[in-house]
């Protein structure tokens, strides 16, 4: 039978520490939540500044849900598209310096969609070798000839870059590598990008909201050494990490925002977005631009986190981020600490191939705006008790 191929894939998984769980939240997303019936310190969620249980965001949901409804009934471009979504990539494009911005549902479907769109058969993507799932999904489905460049390796990158070809080139990396948290070099990819005559498409899921002037994102981060505003970005972020919501956008030049609108089979052919979501995102975008001390509170647990664990005996990787990879390497091993957490009451994913290469499983510890200097004292404190 079928099954049985499919049960020993699964058993297979599981053999080799692998297999993958859910686990049932009975509580807002949060630093304190319940968890499979438990109160739980998580150190798990992208809600880097707090905002996805703010009574100013629920508000405005409320709000928007009673002035459109629920759903948004249909796709974008069938009857879906209302001024809520039309208010809110006007204020995205401002915020990020762009001419113009679209909205997708979620960054897969926006990276998806925009490399579809805008690179075919005879052209060339160069991708760092360590970008997210999304980004190589959409470079195999683009049809183009694909070049992996060395992760952040700007040499291997040129080198690529400069051998003779035909047609349009596209680079595509993460801004903030979601699993080890340290930074892509935007201003030397980009001056490749002007050197080559090539787009630079930005992933900036786990940069937007936290980098940058006013969370501005990793654009805005480098500004000092590149241009934020080159026509040749062509910028995604995502609204459920930061922002506190829900969905994504693209930003770029107008030209690239109507070619999506026209050709990008995610935007297309994919039910728009609730109308309110993007009345709680406005509402978020407005504490992104006027509270600094959340980002100021990030950066002082982050400091705070990377002095207790020094001495440990596994590496807490570089990271200048909010994600904080402590590399334990053998699969089982990282599961088993992950576990030793959960049972004194704080949550850290083990996160293990293929999601990160062979060898290099680790916890990934995500902090918040919304933790305590206490709360990161406790996970300290129960790494070092596993620890030894």
């Amino acid at each position: 039978m079928p099954f049985e191929v499919l049960q020993d894939e699964l058993n297979t998984r599981a053999a080799q520490g692998l297999l993958r769980h859910r686990y049932e939240l009975q509580s807002a997303q949060g630093t304190c939540v319940k968890v499979n019936g438990k109160p739980t310190l998580s150190f798990s969620s992208n809600d880097y500044l707090g905002l996805a249980y703010h009574p100013q965001l629920l508000a405005a949901l409320q709000a928007g849900t009673q002035q459109y409804g629920l759903g948004a009934g249909a796709s974008h471009l069938v009857s879906g598209h209302f001024s809520a979504h039309q208010e809110l990539e006007q204020a995205l494009a401002e915020f990020v310096g762009k001419p113009a911005a679209l909205l997708f549902s979620s960054g897969y479907l926006a990276n998806l969609g925009a490399v579809q769109a805008l690179i075919g058969r005879n052209d060339r993507i160069f991708a760092d070798k360590l970008n997210h799932a999304s980004l190589n999904d959409a470079m195999l489905l683009s049809r183009a000839q694909v070049h992996r460049y060395r992760h952040n390796d700007r040499a291997h990158l040129a080198q690529l870059l400069g051998q003779p070809n035909s047609g349009r080139k596209l680079v595509i990396t993460d801004a903030v590598f979601s699993m080890d948290g340290d930074l892509a070099p935007l201003p030397e990819i980009l001056a490749l990008c002007e050197q080559h005559d090539a787009w630079l498409l930005v992933d900036d899921a786990h940069g937007f909201g936290i980098l940058g002037e006013q969370g501005r994102g990793s654009l805005f981060h480098h500004r000092n050494s590149f241009c934020p505003t080159s026509p040749r970005i062509i910028y995604m972020a995502t609204l459920g990490k930061a922002a506190g919501v829900s969905g994504a956008f693209i930003a770029a030049e107008q030209v690239v925002i109507d070619t999506l609108v026209q050709n990008a089979r995610s935007y297309i052919y994919t039910t728009a977005s609730p109308p309110a979501l993007s009345c709680a995102v406005l509402a978020s975008l407005r504490f992104l631009q006027k509270e600094e001390w959340r980002r100021a509170q990030l950066w002082k647990l982050v400091a705070q986190l990377r002095a207790g664990l020094a001495g440990l005996p596994w590496v807490l990787m570089h990271s200048d981020t909010p994600i904080q990879p402590l590399l334990v390497g053998n699969n089982n091993a990282a599961v088993a600490l992950s576990e030793g957490l959960r049972a004194r009451g704080i949550w850290v994913p083990a996160i293990r191939p293929p999601t990160v290469p062979q060898g290099t499983a680790r916890l990934r510890i995500s902090l918040s705006a919304a933790h305590s200097e206490q709360d990161v004292a406790q996970l300290i404190s129960a790494l070092h008790e596993l620890a030894h």
